[in-house]
């Protein structure tokens, strides 16, 4: 395994998306999304001496948790690219993660969701109601944890966690990827690092 440094940047990112799902974790879930800035260990470090024992793993970026965001953001993808576009980090952000849960079907799904959005195309609103609906009442659907980052230099990673069986008690963290995993929302995220701070 190679070591995790800026010079790698997606082992990097990589270990921060690991570490906002342990806090995920940590915070159960059914919660609304939340960004969290990854910014330099040693700044962190320098800025804040007395926090240098809980850092000293090696790690170059510490995600730093944001407050979560609005509810509404939850149901409303529109609203969440909105708040995103005026999104904007100082300097000293080197990165950001986005973590929000969403509802995952089976590819045989596709057709109830074409099914609920084709008589209501016109509307871009009442149609993505309509596959919210349809997704959240389907009998294959599953919860899961949405973790797409992005750092300055361009460098993205999008990561998918189910949601365990409420019958395991000890379940372990499963992060999966895939090709074009959420990459609009990993766009999103990569402009609000371009953006510039008000």
């Amino acid at each position: 395994m190679s070591a995790v440094t800026l010079d790698n940047p997606s082992s990097t990112l990589f270990r921060c998306i690991r570490d906002v799902a342990e806090y995920a974790d940590t915070e159960g879930w059914d919660q609304p999304p939340q960004l969290f800035a990854l910014v330099p260990t040693a700044d962190l470090v320098a800025a804040e001496p007395s926090l240098e024992e809980q850092l000293t793993d090696g790690a170059a970026l510490t995600p730093i948790a944001q407050e979560p965001l609005p509810d509404d953001l939850r149901s409303d993808s529109m609203a969440l690219d909105e708040f995103l576009a005026t999104t904007s980090w100082p300097a000293a952000v080197q990165g950001v993660v986005l973590v929000q849960q969403i509802v995952v079907l089976p590819p045989a799904a596709e057709q109830t969701l074409d099914d609920a959005i084709a008589p209501l195309l016109a509307d871009r609103d009442a149609a993505d109601r309509a596959g919210r609906d349809a997704a959240q009442s389907h009998p294959e659907r599953r919860d899961a944890r949405l973790y797409a980052g992005a750092l300055r230099d361009g460098v993205t990673l999008c990561l998918l966690q189910l949601r365990p069986d409420e019958d395991d008690p000890f379940p372990e963290m499963d992060l999966r990827t895939a090709p074009n995993l959420a990459p609009n929302l990993v766009e999103a995220l990569r402009h609000t690092l371009e953006n510039e701070p008000d």
